[in-house]
């Protein structure tokens, strides 16, 4: 008797996955595809708002510092919080964490579908943001223990393929739903898609059989917490020192906290037995510098993505529509290249494809430095179409040497780690893009509002010339380092982890 309920306990445990999925030879496709689904979701969600906050000022009787938060919000929770589920996902499984991440992300976009007034949406927000990070910290972690290591490139690429997609179509998508049925369908349309891909992860995600029990009596819960303060404060310091002055006692305030809590985040977790970020990781190269040179990657896509359109509006004086259309080649060269640049470096390795991608993109924002109000629209696409370029040809082979880097029961912290960064890198290339040109107009006696074209055509250029040299940074950076490094390179403690 006891021996049958045994054997029919574990048959109910082992149900899911499905054995259908399981036992087909490329399994791991059906892994990529369902992690898409939610790395799609949760990229579209953080683009798809900008359409809405005009509709939303009017809606709730607010100022535009109000209803900047809706985006905000999202942002600081999604970057705040990437190290720590990522930790959590390597003691819990990524499997569950995913799944539960899922119908947390339903239930937050529900919420901001029926929000009464402006506080609740923006909680809601937050909540919805808790759901995204649990789907993003865990995304290339999943795909990476799936996929066999030939082929982990091409799967990363195809994962960040659809956060491209998620981030550019957001606008567009944001505009016919808003259009069609108003504002709160964009948040509705996430729960029907939420279900599906909920469904689809408990059906087909493999079981975790690399977890790490050693973090799990003794969570690391105040290293999750300075860590969360210190990026909030320095993330809001980025961001809103455009609007409130960069020597405002509120952001200098906001860095200076960040500041001191990364010095007590990183002292504790020295001493921390089982820390939300192991640093001896940070003692692998491909590790450091692929983070770091995945940060200024996205700080330059984002620095350009940001001002380009005050050029198509200031100098060339195009609709907002028109110029959200004009800047759509950068992310379509990102999603159609990255798929293609993952088959490279699974064949080459990834010091080729990284180090062609920085240097192609950094010639797309050079490009960018010659444009006057005579320049082509051709001229143009072309130069955002190389950034969009060399951004799907750099980043799956980067991720991929990062991620082929990590012990194995350390994926979760390191995907995390990695979307951290480039959260980080989005946020900060778009204060620094602003700060020198709103720097360089202040300083011609202009506002960005009021400035006739040729102090316009000024700022821009200087902005693009400092946005190029973080990709010159970056390339140089790539050329010098390695390929990805062996589990047999690495330091005999991290060696040990790999189990």
């Amino acid at each position: 008797m006891g021996t049958k309920m045994t054997h029919s306990t574990n048959t109910q445990t082992h149900a899911l996955p499905l054995s259908y999925f399981t036992a087909k030879p490329g399994y791991h496709w059906f892994v990529v595809g369902t992690v898409c689904i939610g790395a799609f979701m949760a990229a579209l969600d953080g683009s798809i708002i900008t359409v809405a906050l005009p509709t939303m000022e009017r809606q709730f009787h607010v100022g535009f510092s109000v209803t900047a938060w809706v985006p905000l919000a999202y942002l600081l929770t999604l970057t705040a919080l990437l190290a720590v589920f990522g930790r959590l996902a390597d003691i819990v499984g990524r499997r569950p964490l995913y799944s539960f991440g899922f119908s947390v992300f339903i239930v937050g976009s529900a919420l901001c579908g029926a929000a009464p007034n402006m506080t609740f949406l923006i909680s809601s927000r937050v909540l919805q943001a808790i759901g995204a990070v649990m789907l993003q910290a865990n995304s290339v972690a999943i795909v990476t223990a799936a996929a066999p290591p030939e082929q982990r490139g091409k799967a990363i690429g195809i994962q960040g393929s659809a956060l491209a997609v998620g981030l550019s179509l957001g606008p567009a998508i944001g505009g016919l739903l808003i259009a069609a049925f108003g504002w709160r369908a964009i948040f509705y349309v996430n729960v029907p898609v939420g279900i599906i891909g909920t469904t689809l992860a408990l059906l087909i995600l493999p079981r975790d059989t690399d977890r790490d029990l050693s973090g799990k009596s003794h969570f690391d819960y105040w290293g999750g917490i300075t860590l969360a303060i210190a990026l909030v404060g320095l993330l809001y310091g980025f961001n809103q020192g455009n609007d409130q002055g960069w020597t405002s006692p509120v952001i200098l305030g906001s860095l200076i906290v960040g500041a001191i809590f990364v010095a007590i985040f990183i002292s504790i977790e020295r001493r921390h037995s089982s820390p939300i970020m192991d640093l001896s990781l940070f003692r692998i190269d491909q590790i450091t510098w692929g983070n770091i040179t995945g940060a200024l990657s996205y700080a330059l896509m984002y620095g350009v993505l940001f001002i380009v359109p005050y050029f198509f509006e200031g100098v060339l004086h195009r609709p907002a529509s028109e110029s959200g259309l004009l800047t759509t080649p950068l992310p379509i060269g990102m999603m159609v290249l990255a798929p293609v640049a993952g088959r490279i470096a699974d064949r080459f390795g990834s010091k080729l494809p990284t180090v062609v991608g920085m240097a192609v993109s950094t010639l797309g924002a050079a490009a960018m430095i010659l444009v006057t109000p005579g320049t082509s629209y051709v001229y143009i696409i072309v130069a955002l179409l190389l950034v969009g370029v060399g951004m799907g040809i750099f980043t799956p082979p980067n991720n991929s040497s990062v991620m082929g880097s990590s012990p194995k029961n350390r994926l979760g912290v390191s995907s995390g780690v990695l979307n951290m960064a480039r959260s980080l890198g989005q946020s900060v290339g778009i204060a620094y893009a602003f700060a020198i040109f709103q720097g360089i107009l202040l300083h011609e006696g202009y506002l960005p509002q009021n400035a006739p074209v040729t102090p316009l055509v000024n700022g821009f250029r200087v902005t693009f010339i400092a946005v190029t040299v973080l990709g010159i940074v970056a390339f140089l950076i790539s050329l010098l380092r390695g390929n990805v490094e062996k589990p047999q390179d690495l330091p005999p403690e991290l060696q040990a982890m790999d189990v």
